[in-house]
């Protein structure tokens, strides 16, 4: 039973997000992932660079891999349902908490203490503040690149994710936003 963890991960590539709002191109969980990865990273370093941060960028990056890992078995709950109500987000958080301990228990016991605290999300590290800001500027770029391909349906949740995004008041959020987000969207030949 231990040789299936990586393969249940990659199944993260099936699994849809957005499923309450027409999208102009789908999204799954695994590109969500990746985005989210390289967006915490990037917090991190810029954190370290120009604010005088001392965050793990790889540790960051790490977290945000895993950061939907349960999603392996619960599917992607829509944001507007997981938060209607302190009673369903406690039961969700629940399901998840056994999702989590599940998809561990698909790994050899030796290999568990590697991937525990990713898995689990190592809520008392510094950098996972950051891998939450990374997955709302990953939704953020989402509803930039539908509203960019035409897609009107994306108008509120990107205006709620970035008033959200930008309400932080974190330096290395704000820098990201300033000088990256524009550029989402963009065709390859306006971007070059």
């Amino acid at each position: 039973m231990g040789d299936k963890f990586f393969s249940l991960m990659g199944r993260l590539r099936y699994i849809d997000r957005w499923s309450l709002m027409r999208n102009t191109r789908k999204e799954n969980v695994a590109e969500h992932t990746y985005i989210t990865a390289m967006v915490a990273h990037a917090l991190c370093v810029i954190k370290n660079e120009f604010y005088g941060g001392k965050l793990n960028a790889d540790y960051a990056a790490t977290l945000a891999l895993y950061h939907e890992a349960a999603e392996v078995f619960t599917g992607d709950l829509p944001t507007p349902v997981k938060y209607h109500s302190d009673e369903i987000r406690s039961a969700y958080k629940s399901i998840e908490h056994k999702a989590e301990k599940k998809l561990l228990d698909f790994l050899p016991e030796k290999l568990r203490k590697y991937y525990a605290s990713a898995v689990s999300q190592d809520k008392a590290s510094p950098e996972y503040a950051y891998v939450k800001y990374a997955d709302k500027i990953a939704a953020l770029i989402k509803c930039k690149e539908e509203l960019a391909a035409g897609n009107a349906e994306f108008k509120a949740a990107e205006a709620s994710a970035e008033n959200a995004l930008r309400k932080l008041k974190v330096d290395a959020v704000d820098y990201f936003l300033d000088n990256f987000l524009d550029s989402f969207g963009l065709s390859l030949d306006d971007s070059l």
